[in-house]
Order: C-alpha cells, then sequence, then structure tokens
C-alpha cells in the first residue's frame, strides 16, 4: 500500500467521519474532529490518501512557544502495522519543524495502551498527569524533542 501524505482538506475531514468506525472502533470522537483546525493549521493536518481513500490522518498544530501538538492521530482498521502512523507523525514532525517547532506534545488516556505502546515506540516520554481534562481526568502526556528520526527513538 503507497499512500500519498497531503495537507488536508476540511472535505477529507467529512469522509474521515462518515467511516469514524473505521479509524476509531467503539470510541466516538467524532466532537474532537475540529475542522477550524484544520482550516487554520492546513501545513500541519494531514491525511494519507490511496486513490480515492483517506487510510489515515493527522490533526495537529505549532503553539506559539515552539511545540508541534498532536491533536488526533489514527489509521484505518485494514492499514494498521504498515507503518503508516509512523510516517504521519514524521510528515507531521517535519512540517511542524519547518513552522519553528522544537519539541512534540501529544495527550491520550492512561487505558490507551496501544497509543502509549507507540509514542514510546517513536521515543516519546509518558507522564501520567492527574486532573489534566478536569477533575479526575488524568491523562498520559507524551513529550519528545526534534528532529523525529522515525528510525530511532
Amino acid at each position: 500500500m503507497h499512500a500519498r501524505i497531503t495537507p488536508a482538506e476540511v472535505t477529507d475531514i467529512h469522509q474521515v467521519l462518515a467511516d469514524h468506525h473505521r479509524y476509531w472502533g467503539d470510541r466516538d470522537l467524532r466532537h474532537q474532529h475540529l475542522l477550524t483546525l484544520v482550516r487554520e493549521f492546513g501545513e500541519t493536518c494531514l491525511v494519507a490518501r490511496a486513490e480515492d481513500e483517506i487510510h489515515g490522518y493527522v490533526i495537529g498544530f505549532v503553539t506559539p512557544t515552539g511545540t508541534g501538538y498532536v491533536h488526533l492521530i489514527a489509521t484505518r482498521d485494514d492499514t494498521r502495522g504498515t507503518g503508516l502512523g509512523r510516517r504521519l507523525y514524521t510528515a507531521f514532525a517535519d512540517a511542524a519543524y519547518r513552522q519553528g517547532a522544537r519539541r512534540l506534545k501529544a495527550i491520550t488516556s492512561p487505558g490507551n495502551t496501544t497509543s502509549i505502546a507507540f509514542h514510546r515506540s517513536l521515543g516519546f516520554d509518558a507522564e501520567v498527569v492527574n486532573n489534566y481534562s478536569g477533575p479526575g481526568q488524568a491523562r498520559v502526556v507524551f513529550h519528545r524533542v526534534l528532529p523525529l528520526d522515525p528510525a530511532q527513538p
């Protein structure tokens, strides 16, 4: 499978939302697909496209303090294990670096062991922060310096 990674368009996110279950299974994260982020941070919101299908995507942006923040990253169920998630992260890291980012950050829930393992495989440090998203809502916060070499954590 060879997917081309390009900047995301709003229509791409509509396509992702139509097939939401293929990316997120039973987890309903549709409310986190903020079209404003795609409109305002187009160079760091990316899709992996093969033919007319979206195989994966990342929605992220660069903060004023030089952090490339990954809001969402997902690959479709039939593309997992192909290295596409790593390619998307690398493309995001490169775009963020060009915009002045010198570090990356991402967040997940403590029960998302797949995300935790994936981020650690990319060399991220992981810290559980209690009450991160409100009272009783701990999150795992990932940090890593740039540049990102996907072959070495």
